[in-house]
């Protein structure tokens, strides 16, 4: 059984991938707040070395820690601990020799309320960014292809869109354009997982539902398609 390490469990997308991988691999939970009592406790931008001793030995870590409270499309704010918690997922995969790192990226590294075609919004084009929150994860995008060429680690960016507790279609219009199920967030991290070969080592996944209204194109190296809708 596959050995995976998840940072910042007790998140909403956390809080779903853990309950659905579970039963598929051995988890080791990571977050600032454990909300279980088997979640590792560490303060990912202070504590290197614990994070570094905890992951040792696994072939995942999906990364998703982040100061949302700070840090978030809305707020017009970066919080440079962010950027700090996906460099030393980095560097900790590298020196550990973890061969793959799921990272957590958003729709909002590129603008999509502005988008008019042709076609479908392809994540392989230059970003512009909606926001500082998006531009700070681009940046978690291309550090992920520097660890990806310069140490052969196979990265695969998500760009998650609009994943919530009740696992509903939102009200909010802009919201229901990047709605990601339940299942479908699940169904995709198992694939960035399980695939035998990431091709030159990095890829930039939207992580989006197939919703009516959608723009952003889905398609990827990945072999994962939506089960929703």
């Amino acid at each position: 059984m596959k050995k995976i390490a998840i940072t910042g469990s007790s998140g909403v997308i956390g809080t779903v991938l853990s309950a659905g991988l579970r039963k598929h691999y051995d988890l080791t939970l990571i977050d600032k707040n454990p909300s279980t009592p088997d979640t590792f406790k560490i303060d990912l931008p202070n504590e290197y070395e614990k994070l570094s001793s905890t992951i040792s030995g696994h072939d995942a870590i999906i990364h998703l820690a982040w100061n949302t409270e700070v840090e978030n499309f809305r707020s017009g704010k970066i919080d440079p601990d962010n950027l700090k918690m996906a460099y030393h997922i980095y560097l900790a995969a590298s020196q550990r020799k973890i061969p793959r790192v799921l990272m957590a990226s958003s729709v909002h590294a590129d603008d999509y309320s502005k988008w008019q075609g042709p076609g479908l919004m392809s994540p392989d084009k230059v970003p512009v960014p909606d926001s500082p929150y998006g531009a700070s994860k681009v940046y978690v995008e291309v550090l992920g292809r520097y660890y990806a060429k310069k140490y052969g680690m196979e990265i695969v960016c998500i760009r998650f869109g609009e994943v919530n507790k009740t696992n509903e279609i939102p009200e909010d219009y802009w919201e229901s354009m990047v709605y990601l199920s339940h299942l479908d967030c699940f169904s995709l991290v198992r694939k960035a997982v399980e695939v035998a070969k990431i091709p030159d080592n990095f890829t930039i996944v939207n992580g989006i539902s197939f919703n009516k209204n959608r723009v952003h194109d889905n398609s990827n190296l990945l072999g994962w398609n939506s089960r929703d809708f």
